[in-house]
């Protein structure tokens, strides 16, 4: 009688750790070749640059390292390869909250609580093109402010840019002068719109979780100006000395202004929340 033994296989298990998208927020849609180069974080957004583009050259990953892998013709960290073009509709991605800057154009509404809130030094030297992460031709950065306390007399806010990990013009600082919540978000952007020109960067992409500060500065600023910068109710406007400097700053540059949803796990937002609230902490000047 023959008798059947087992045959044992050792296996060895090889964990890799890597940011995974958030169960229910979407996937990060890279594209390669198309209308626009970069991620993106909908398939809506990724089909308008590839639709009846020539050869257009796109994948579905779930973490963001692997996008940008993918769009640099680089191996993805794990080595796997997405769902090259995939043709599979996501639904938008969807914020953790709903923006309180849609209520009205301009006017801050009260900001119970404000946000849950790697200082580097700003360097005025060049610094390589290469440690800047593209989308096209443009450069990416993402920008986010905090404020602990908002509204109240003891309220510290913070500004944070962040372009990528370890980038010596990464920065969290103190706000200065009003604390609030959205004085932070419109002064991240004008610190990263500084930076760029200082940088000679004129095309530049820049992610924020604050539709007030892009629904103002694309939108309700030429109004404004029409308006003697008063709302369309008549009201000045609040954030009048801030809009203005942003407005400013935006003079001779080529901005995509990209809202992305706040503390849903996605990278360069979690890192420049990170940067703002270290940069609250910090004395005033």
């Amino acid at each position: 009688m023959r008798w059947l033994l087992p045959v044992f296989h050792t296996v060895t298990l090889v964990f890799v750790r890597v940011r995974r998208s958030v169960p229910g927020q979407g996937m990060f849609y890279a594209v390669r070749r198309g209308r626009k180069t970069g991620v993106f974080l909908s398939w809506s957004e990724c089909r308008a640059q590839v639709n009846r583009f020539p050869a257009a050259r796109f994948k579905k990953f779930a973490t963001e390292e692997e996008a940008w892998a993918f769009v640099r013709n680089s191996s993805s960290p794990d080595g796997s390869k997405g769902q090259e073009n995939a043709d599979v509709q996501e639904s938008q991605v969807k914020t953790s909250k709903r923006p309180r800057e849609l209520l009205d154009d301009g006017e801050e509404p009260p900001e119970p609580g404000g946000k849950h809130v790697k200082q580097n030094t700003e360097q005025d030297t060049p610094v390589s093109r290469d440690t800047f992460a593209y989308m096209g031709e443009s450069v990416v950065v993402y920008t986010d402010g905090c404020c602990s306390s908002n509204g109240r007399t003891r309220a510290r806010a913070g500004i944070g840019v962040y372009w990528g990990p370890g980038h010596p013009l990464n920065v969290g600082v103190r706000l200065p002068g009003r604390q609030t919540n959205q004085r932070a978000e419109i002064h991240a952007a004008c610190k990263a719109i500084t930076q760029a020109k200082a940088q000679n960067i004129s095309k530049l992409v820049l992610y924020t979780d604050s539709m007030f500060t892009i629904n103002g500065i694309t939108n309700w600023v030429q109004g404004w100006k029409k308006n003697g910068w008063r709302t369309s109710t008549g009201k000045e406007v609040i954030n009048k000395e801030d809009f203005m400097e942003l407005d400013e700053l935006t003079q001779g540059m080529d901005i995509q202004w990209m809202h992305i949803p706040g503390h849903s796990g996605f990278v360069g937002n979690e890192e420049a929340d990170r940067l703002a609230r270290e940069g609250a902490k910090q004395s005033a000047d």
